[in-house]
């Protein structure tokens, strides 16, 4: 059975960093794209940030060169580390793989 587990998130000040993980179990992280959405209340799940099988990245606009998406395979977690964090970043998000989602962390940017 395949689970992912988010961890990291809470709540900081803008400028701020967090690094998520989602560690995942019934699956390899690294032969799998894995992918970071966020959600914010009423809106769909915005994707931004991928890894696929051979560390190819891809970011979302709103994100690019603030966020960074990374993989440990042997302990098959997937991080993003959010640096620069603005009030907009404030979302539930989420990690994804292999058509499975994790339960989601609370970010949350506010002075």
């Amino acid at each position: 059975q395949v689970k992912l587990v988010e961890s990291g998130g809470g709540l900081v000040q803008p400028g701020g960093s967090l690094r998520l993980s989602c560690v995942a179990s019934g699956m390899s992280v690294g032969y799998h794209g894995m992918e970071w959405y966020r959600q914010t209340p009423g809106n769909q799940r915005e994707l931004i940030a991928r890894i696929d099988s051979i560390m190819r990245t891809y970011y979302a606009d709103s994100v690019k060169g603030r966020f960074t998406i990374s993989r440990d395979n042997p302990t098959n977690t997937v991080y993003l580390q959010m640096n620069n964090l603005k009030p907009e970043d404030s979302a539930v998000y989420y990690c994804s793989g292999y058509s499975y989602w994790g339960q989601g962390t609370q970010v949350t940017v506010s002075s």
